[in-house]
């Protein structure tokens, strides 16, 4: 079993700029993950955020309670059906947020 902190209380720690004047706004960022291997993935914040989907997601340090070196640490989605969205040996984590658009739809 993997264990490590979740990427939201990793990233809630670094104190995202979200404006807390909207709600909605938190809605719009989205987190992308490079693996040493050259695997990318991207989430989005609304997937990991306890007032949303509050998924699971772990950067993981532990396997079966052994330490995991850096070269094997990894990205994990447990909610997804496949791994494809596993990222190993993490090597970046960006967090930014899609513009908020100047005239609605």
């Amino acid at each position: 079993m993997f264990e490590g902190p979740l990427l939201r209380d990793v990233v809630a720690d670094a104190g995202p700029a979200f404006d807390a004047r909207r709600r909605k706004d938190r809605s719009r960022f989205l987190l992308a993950v490079s693996g040493g291997d050259g695997h990318h993935t991207v989430l989005s914040w609304a997937e990991l955020d306890a007032d949303f989907a509050a998924g699971p997601v772990l950067l993981a340090t532990r396997l079966d309670g052994e330490e995991l070196d850096e070269a094997v640490s990894q990205l994990v989605v447990p909610t997804d059906r496949c791994g494809a969205r596993y990222v190993s040996a993490v090597t970046h984590v960006w967090f930014g947020a899609l513009p908020t658009p100047d005239v609605g739809l």
